[in-house]
């Protein structure tokens, strides 16, 4: 590996987390440089390839090609770190010297356990462990995404909501409102589609224009055309109505 600082790139699709994580490695501008970022594993091949970094910052999740299926279509790994909002993925497997896992919302001190760690690395065995790590993850089950919070941005500020805490999503016609058990209220630029794609399995998709957190469903009732009113259990008691085209994918879940 160069000396320092090492020459970085941040891989992840969501924006507010590219920022946030830069900001983070701004305060340890002694060890980390920030050549270049990419949205996508398809401009992370790219830049990686061109650039040359010591270090990826990488997120897991991605839509197109997740992180893992990025490296595999590498032609030489530097050392990764997988930053995600997933917290299902088998740690057990990211406990080696060559590489390091973070959890998002990152924080600074834990970023700074990082900045340890990486003083013992050794890049022989660093590229052997993560070429061995890829293995173990390629060829085994499929890995449960399972996110804890969702990442909005306010203002200049990001907020990290607790998926435990959001009873409902709906869209509008350019944003869709986040619907917390305390009736506050948020906007996200995350379409429906993005957000069911990568919500964990209690989120039902009800409506075209409506997710649902089924475990703050309290009754179900029948509705007229073949529709179900959704009583959930939050401070206002709120009704949600289903609909139609969504009729099989409700009563899948209500078998279960």
């Amino acid at each position: 590996m160069s000396t320092l600082p090492y020459k970085v790139i941040i891989v992840d699709d969501e924006p507010p987390a590219r920022q946030r994580l830069k900001q983070l490695l701004s305060e340890f501008e002694q060890t980390f440089k920030i050549v270049e970022e990419a949205e996508n594993g398809n401009d992370g091949i790219e830049k990686i390839t061109r650039l040359q970094p010591d270090i990826i910052f990488l997120d897991i999740q991605m839509p197109g090609m997740t992180g893992f299926e990025m490296l595999q279509q590498l032609p030489e790994i530097p050392l990764i770190i997988f930053c995600t909002a997933y917290d299902e993925y088998s740690l057990q497997a990211f406990e080696t010297n060559s590489i390091d896992y973070l959890l998002k919302p990152i924080r600074k001190e834990r970023l700074a356990k990082t900045i340890q760690k990486l003083e013992f690395l050794n890049k022989d065995n660093r590229t052997k462990q993560i070429e061995n790590l890829l293995k173990e993850i390629t060829s085994g089950e499929e890995i449960k995404k399972e996110i804890t919070s969702l990442t909005i941005r306010k203002n200049k500020r990001l907020l990290f909501l607790k998926l435990l805490d959001i009873i409902y999503f709906k869209s509008g016609d350019k944003y869709v409102t986040v619907f917390l058990k305390n009736g506050e209220q948020y906007l996200t630029e995350q379409s429906l589609i993005r957000l069911e794609n990568k919500l964990p399995d209690y989120f039902l998709r009800i409506h075209r224009s409506i997710i649902v957190n089924t475990n703050l469903v309290h009754e179900i009732q029948l509705y007229f055309n073949g529709r179900y009113a959704f009583m959930l259990n939050d401070d206002y008691k709120t009704r949600l109505i289903s609909g139609r085209s969504y009729l099989p994918l409700i009563k899948k879940w209500i078998d279960l």
